[in-house]
């Protein structure tokens, strides 16, 4: 493994250990629940959007280290962004995921760690669960929407 696999990896162990923004968020004005039943990830997403802004962004939930550190790392990515932007980072990052990011994850920040999952054609739903299920979120408008990645 080389060291910079050895680094991705420690990322995700540490956002799958300590995830960042987990937990339930009071005020939250957009929702959404995921769900992959190939492997039984779920996760529960919460919004607090103010004029087209994600103020405010927690995730609840549980699932594989992928799952869970790909929430967390979202979370982080995501909050002060506009909707715009998050709907940009959500195509860079599935195009990542899916190993057809022609920039191989550049500017992507801490994202890059999810470079590989390509190579594991399972392993994109893990990752892209937390991302599909913002989406929801961002186009509920208050009112709870379910994601299946079936």
């Amino acid at each position: 493994m080389t060291d910079l696999q050895e680094l991705y990896q420690s990322v995700i162990l540490d956002h799958n250990r300590k995830p960042r923004n987990f937990g339930e968020l009071a005020g939250a004005n957009r929702h959404a629940d995921g769900k992959n039943p190939l492997c039984g990830d779920e996760v529960h997403v919460a919004l607090v959007v103010e004029q087209d802004v994600i103020t405010d962004v927690k995730f609840t939930g549980h699932g594989c280290a992928i799952s869970k550190a790909s929430a967390s790392l979202m979370t982080a990515a995501v909050k002060g962004k506009s909707r715009a932007d998050v709907e940009a980072l959500f195509l860079r990052f599935h195009a990542l995921v899916l190993g057809q990011d022609p920039e191989g994850g550049k500017d992507l920040g801490q994202l890059v760690v999810f470079s590989g999952v390509s190579r594991f054609p399972v392993r994109v739903k893990c990752a892209s669960l937390s991302w599909h299920t913002l989406k929801a979120a961002l186009e509920s408008e208050g009112v709870l929407a379910p994601v299946s990645t079936e």
